[in-house]
């Protein structure tokens, strides 16, 4: 097949599971095209199969912002017509599903019917898409997807909760290459972080209000007062400014160190002891599911569809979001007792191996079939 796929190109879950989408695909002999304004982090390598072709928006004084969805579907249609694409998988809806929707209609006129798919990642849905300035253009364009999925069931009811929705919309979970984030030995590495043999916590996010990273830095220091420990805080974001006043507040700086972006995450995994995600909602929770692949147990909050991957008692605690000192307790409790950490690595690896990218990506080519088949009846 010839995929197209669109995406956002940075750091977060739906680029992310996208990018790795596209490389997987293109391992199985698939031919893949990434349209998007940049070239996205996780693209770090060339395969004969992978293409990508950036959006130009070109700047005009008559417009105070750029003309991004007319530019990208423009360059959809073009990479439809010169490379002769099979179908469009579009991630993340606004704008990514109008602008396919737009591409489409425009390839129509030219006598050829393009399917695309939309899947659904999280705050296109739950928190932007709710917005009254987007819903109608969200709910139209989801609707107008030859074929609908999320990456979690929770996200899935959120959508129609919130959205006339007039299609299914089929469930098919983030992956992980368990393989790339097995759990090695790196004692270096670790002595450089924890000179001493203390604990390293860690977090992974684009340190958005909505991922709660203060709540992070409170949980670790409870900890810490507890046992020493370090704390990694892996990416970057608005709330980056706030973390560091809380740090230094609390008197915990020397503990805490900020890494940046990371595109390579499996060595940080390694030698982290837990992972920390006390988002307020996470559709998914694509970072857990790597430290779990790393058999790091994790400590998160409840919301969304984390209680879909994070088994309370098996492969980590969760709570209810906001409840620090609970977060807090149930990292003491796994941190100072080594069978019981012992017992969730095991569970975390065993529950990443459900979500292994060879039982996932399967799912995906079946729903390209399924679609492609509809799409000839439509040609």
């Amino acid at each position: 097949m010839r995929i197209g796929i669109v995406c956002y190109p940075t750091y977060g879950g739906s680029g992310v599971l996208a990018t790795e989408l596209g490389k997987a695909l293109a391992d199985k002999g698939h031919m893949v095209h990434f349209i998007t304004y940049q070239q996205p982090v996780r693209l770090n390598a060339f395969h004969a199969n992978i293409y990508y072709h950036e959006v130009q928006v070109p700047t005009y004084p008559l417009f105070d912002f750029p003309p991004y969805e007319s530019a990208l579907s423009s360059t959809m249609v073009d990479v439809i017509l010169n490379q002769k694409l099979d179908l469009l998988h579009v991630h993340y809806a606004i704008p990514h599903a109008s602008t396919a929707y737009m591409a489409q209609q425009i390839v129509a006129k030219q006598g050829r019917y393009i399917p695309f798919i939309t899947t659904l990642h999280g705050t296109d849905i739950t928190l932007v898409g709710k917005d009254k300035t987007y819903a109608p253009v969200v709910t139209f364009s989801i609707n107008e997807s030859d074929a609908i999925t999320a990456v979690s069931e929770n996200l899935r009811e959120e959508t129609f909760k919130y959205f006339p929705i007039e299609k299914d919309i089929s469930v098919i979970y983030n992956f992980v290459d368990t393989a790339r984030f097995a759990r090695r030995d790196l004692p270096h590495f670790r002595r450089a972080i924890a000179p001493n043999n203390e604990k390293i916590l860690l977090h992974v996010s684009n340190f958005r209000k909505v991922k709660r990273v203060p709540d992070v830095v409170k949980v670790f220091k409870q900890v810490r007062d507890a046992m020493p420990a370090k704390l990694l805080l892996v990416g970057d974001g608005p709330d980056r400014p706030t973390i560091e006043c809380l740090c230094r507040d609390l008197g915990i700086c020397e503990d805490v160190r900020f890494v940046g972006k990371q595109e390579q995450l499996e060595d940080v995994m390694s030698i982290s002891d837990l992972f920390v995600l006390p988002s307020e909602y996470e559709s998914f929770g694509l970072a857990a599911l790597e430290a779990m692949a790393s058999q790091v147990p994790v400590i998160s909050s409840n919301a969304g569809g984390l209680p879909e991957i994070n088994i309370d008692g098996v492969t980590g605690f969760s709570s209810p979001v906001g409840d620090v000192d609970q977060m807090a307790a149930h990292a003491i409790r796994v941190l100072e007792d080594e069978n019981l950490l012992a017992r969730l690595r095991k569970g975390a690896l065993e529950q990443a191996a459900r979500f292994h990218i060879d039982n996932i990506i399967p799912q995906y080519e079946a729903l390209y079939d399924a679609v492609l088949q509809q799409a000839l009846v439509k040609s």
